[in-house]
């Protein structure tokens, strides 16, 4: 006989994306060395106190580093894969919105 997956849509779900990033991870492993507290800080001067505001540096600087480590070249599909990837999402500090 012929099983058939069925799913209820649930409204609301909690969950962590700490519980779905392994131990053993990549970037778990530089996170634990990464010290990113100062460096807004020590980029304030170069921004406007006008305008747009712009993306956060310690996320683009976070986003950097995984197109390093997973040799991701395009910015666009960094963004892409971000947004799709729960360790990557992590990494970020990022929610699931």
């Amino acid at each position: 006989m012929m099983g058939r997956q069925t799913t209820k849509r649930e409204l609301f779900v909690v969950l962590s994306l700490e519980e779905y990033v392994p131990e053993d991870h990549l970037l778990r492993a530089v996170d634990r060395y990464l010290d990113l507290s100062e460096f807004r800080l020590s980029l304030a001067d170069s921004y406007s106190h006008t305008g747009r505001p712009s993306i956060d540096p310690e996320l683009m600087a976070r986003m950097l580093i995984i197109g390093y480590c997973y040799g991701i070249r395009s910015e666009r599909r960094l963004c892409e894969e971000v947004s799709m990837n729960l360790a990557y999402r992590w990494f970020c500090r990022l929610g699931l919105k």
